[in-house]
This record gives C-alpha cells, sequence and structure tokens, in this order.
C-alpha cells in the first residue's frame, strides 16, 4: 500500500509538470518507475551508474541506454546540475570558482594546488549562520542548506579542473568552504557517501576532511555514525573568554564541551583530530596563548595547523608577525605536539580560510 501511495504521489508531480530531481531520488524509487513504465528494472543501477561514477549532468549521455528511455527520463526527471558562473586564478595557481546552483543562489569553492596534494575546498552551506567574526562568509545570511549532489558537484568540477590545468588527480577534500557542514549533516555524509563509494568516485575517506567551528552534540554523533574521513576543529582560542569575543557559537559549545566531545570522537573511531589555529596579532598570537593551547590539546591525539590570517573588509584583526609564528610553534613544538604552519593560497582574488563571500 505504501508502495503505491509513493508512485501515485510521484505520478501526481509529474503530472504537474513537476520533475523529480534524480539524484535526490533512491534506486528502488527509479526500479519502481522504471518497472510501471515498462522498463526492466536493472536499468536503474546503470542510471545510478551514469550519475554517481560517471559524473553524467545530461541524460543524452547515458549511451547504454535506449533513446526511447532517456526521452522518458527526460519527461519525468531532471539533473539539477551545479555549474561555474565565474573563475578566477590566483597568481599562485590557486582557482576559485563561483558555483551557480539550480535555484541561482551562489556558493564558493576553490582547488588549491601545493607541491605534494591538490586539494577540492567545497561549500557546504549557502551563507552560514555563525557569525564568526573574523571570517567573511559569516556576514553573509544562511540561505539554505546544500543538497548531497551539489556537494557533489562542486568535488567533480574541481577534480577536472585539476587534471586539465596542472594535468595532476584531486589528492585531497576539505570541507571547510562557505558554511557549518555539521548543520548539514545528513547532506555532507550522503554527498561523502558518493564521493568514496567504489560506484561514485572512490576516493578514500582519508583524503577527506569535513570542519567545524564546533558543535559538541554532532561532533559525538560523528563518533557514533562510526565516519572514516578526518575531523578539523576551527578552535583559533584555547581560552573560553577569548574564543566567545571571535566565535559565538563558543557560549553554548564551550572549551570542556568540546574536549569531552573530541575525546568521544577519537574513542569511537581512532582518528586523529586537526586543531586549526588562525594566529592573530596582539589577540591570541603569545606564549600565554600557546600555553593555553597546550593545556588544552595535550591529552587530545591531535596534530596542530596555525594558520596565516587573511584580512577582510572592515575587520578588527592583522595577521601576527613571523617572529611570533615561529616562536608559538616553537613553543608548542618544545611540548613533543605535531605542528604546521599553513601559509595562505589565493590571498590575491580573495580565494583564502576566511575570504569566501561571494564577492566575484
Amino acid at each position: 500500500m505504501l508502495e503505491l501511495l509513493s508512485f501515485t504521489n510521484f505520478a501526481f508531480q509529474t503530472m504537474n509538470n513537476e520533475k523529480k530531481d534524480i539524484r535526490n531520488t533512491s534506486l528502488d524509487e527509479i526500479k519502481e518507475f522504471l518497472v510501471e513504465q515498462g522498463e526492466k528494472a536493472f536499468r536503474a543501477k546503470q542510471i545510478q551508474e551514469w550519475l554517481w561514477e560517471k559524473s553524467a549532468i545530461d541524460f543524452d549521455d547515458m549511451s547504454n541506454l535506449s533513446k526511447g528511455l532517456r526521452e522518458l527520463l527526460k519527461q519525468h526527471f531532471v539533473i539539477q546540475a551545479v555549474t561555474v558562473k565565474n573563475l578566477q586564478k590566483s597568481n599562485d595557481g590557486t582557482i576559485k570558482n563561483a558555483f551557480k546552483l539550480y535555484d541561482n543562489n551562489i556558493v564558493e569553492g576553490v582547488l588549491i594546488p601545493v607541491e605534494d596534494r591538490m586539494t577540492a575546498c567545497v561549500s557546504s552551506q549557502v551563507g552560514c549562520s555563525l557569525t564568526c567574526k573574523f571570517c567573511a562568509t559569516g556576514r553573509l545570511e544562511r540561505l539554505r542548506n546544500l543538497n548531497a549532489d551539489e556537494i557533489y558537484d562542486q568535488v567533480v568540477i574541481l577534480r577536472n579542473q585539476a587534471l586539465e590545468n596542472y594535468q595532476i588527480p584531486l589528492s585531497n577534500i576539505v570541507y571547510m568552504g562557505m558554511g557549518e557542514p555539521l548543520l548539514n549533516y545528513a547532506n555532507v555524509l550522503k554527498s561523502i557517501e558518493h564521493i568514496t563509494a567504489e560506484n561514485g568516485l572512490n576516493m578514500s575517506p582519508k583524503r577527506i576532511t569535513v570542519s567545524t567551528a564546533g558543535i559538541a552534540k554532532m561532533i559525538k554523533k560523528l563518533g557514533d555514525d562510526d565516519v572514516k574521513f578526518n575531523l578539523a576543529l576551527s578552535l583559533h582560542a584555547a581560552n573560553d573568554q577569548k574564543r566567545s569575543e571571535i566565535m559565538p557559537i563558543n557560549e553554548h559549545n564551550n572549551l570542556e564541551a568540546l574536549k569531552e566531545a573530541l575525546l568521544y570522537f577519537y574513542n569511537k573511531t581512532g582518528t586523529r583530530i586537526t586543531f586549526e589555529y588562525i594566529i592573530f596579532k596582539d589577540f591570541n598570537d603569545t606564549l600565554t596563548d600557546a600555553k593555553e593551547l597546550w593545556l588544552f590539546a595535550r591529552n587530545i591525539p591531535c596534530k596542530i595547523n596555525i594558520i596565516e590570517y587573511n584580512p577582510i573588509d572592515d575587520s578588527p584583526f592583522q595577521n601576527t608577525t613571523n617572529e611570533h609564528t615561529e616562536a608559538f610553534k616553537d613553543f608548542l613544538e618544545s611540548k613533543n605536539m605535531i605542528v604546521n604552519v599553513r601559509r595562505s593560497r589565493g590571498k590575491d582574488i580573495d580565494a583564502a580560510c576566511g575570504q569566501l563571500a561571494n564577492k566575484n
């Protein structure tokens, strides 16, 4: 009875000229549709292979389907593909894309080429609701979550750009673009499922990092779901007063709650945490700040990325000096912490960390 109702609802939609998004349609629903139309059920798997393994965005590209079936699909379904509205290339080779969505909203994604890896930075929301004081995206209104296929499309486009521009395959994916990934939990995990599946893009989950501003209960949920990808926490201060000043989310997800959630995640998954720490001049760049970071992180299996700040319009923050950065790093390393200093890429086209704001 439920199956009959499901198809009746589908038929009602198509009778009213409302085509269904095929990439948000399950394999079983596609099978049901095909059987009702007198087609073979096994064609559903072929269609899904075209959508997720071969990244087809046009039904006419599905060459092992009959022309009649392709026309039938076009009558009842749509592929709401992401397109590139605008592209900018930095002096350092970084490529920033303004991606146009089916409803004309815009998000940004970045291809970051460095010596030992080719990284795609993708967005998970249109805008953001977290209002971090140092981030350009935080000044935008959050309009909606991205669907899993819209995140997947960003990866495919950036993968193709890596091959076209550098003849190097994509090696890493970071969910560090616009939006808070853990506030779009289901679609983010679904996109990673398609990216890592053998009948998808077949990328290793260990090449994927999801970055969060820190939502303790969702970090624990990642542990319960036994995810295989990496987790990064945008920390930026290991002092509740300072962190709340620049990241209002800390008022409801304080450092103690985050520490508990991160240890829970590690104990469930065995995956080491990455702490992201943007270092601001005269705010969080002293040896006292470094000691607070060490005290917070010392019992959590982790590595620390010290990140150069990328100024945005009207921001009160500035990047600290190289001397302060090195002293900060040296202190942490003296405490046997794993530390990397990340230099910014794509600053000249507003493509660096914290600069994505749909300005192009």
